[in-house]
């Protein structure tokens, strides 16, 4: 599968913050601490703020193995200079389209920067990507509670997927289903 990926986007966006300009473009090894701290600030503010058991090392290994295909992508959102958003996602397969799409992990812009399209401009890259890799969904998980972005995904076009429930194996319970049950 090759994938079309490189492409930075310069934006010019006014906002009740003033003229900015955001830059979107694919991270590199040098953001791997701008990508942590955005992923513990994100904790915070999921209400979570000692979940985050991720190293540098483990984002660096994720994104940019030392050989073969990365597991997990980045894309950046840069304003003067510094890394203000992230938007971490993979590509998955769904059966019943036969083809792949993203699966956005996590999403996030500082909340200093919000308000300034960042977020938008994260997303419009992510469903750019899928277009010209003919890839047909974009999907993502919200807390029930957030409210302010589960409005701002709506406008953006997105529906719920109300009839799912979400499961998770993990801890002594996956440990077990490993050790053949």
């Amino acid at each position: 599968m090759r994938l079309r990926l490189a492409r930075t986007l310069v934006l010019q966006l006014v906002s009740s913050l003033g003229a900015v300009t955001v830059t979107i473009r694919d991270a590199a090894p040098a953001d791997v601490p701008e990508i942590l701290r955005l992923v513990h600030a994100l904790a915070v503010y999921e209400k979570e703020p000692d979940a985050v058991e991720a190293t540098e090392t483990d984002f660096a290994t994720a994104l940019f193995p030392e050989s073969g295909t990365p597991t997990t992508r980045c894309l950046t959102a840069e304003s003067d200079g510094t890394v203000i958003g992230i938007a971490v996602w993979y590509v998955t397969f769904s059966t019943w389209t036969g083809r792949n799409g993203i699966w956005l992990e996590d999403l996030f812009v500082d909340p200093a920067h919000r308000g300034a399209g960042a977020g938008k401009a994260l997303l419009v890259r992510l469903a750019e990507i899928c277009v010209e890799n003919d890839w047909r969904r974009l999907e993502w998980w919200v807390l029930t509670w957030n409210e302010p972005s589960i409005a701002f995904y709506r406008s953006l076009g997105s529906v719920p997927q109300d009839e799912w429930e979400v499961h998770r194996i993990d801890g002594a319970a996956l440990e077990a289903l490993g050790a053949g049950g």
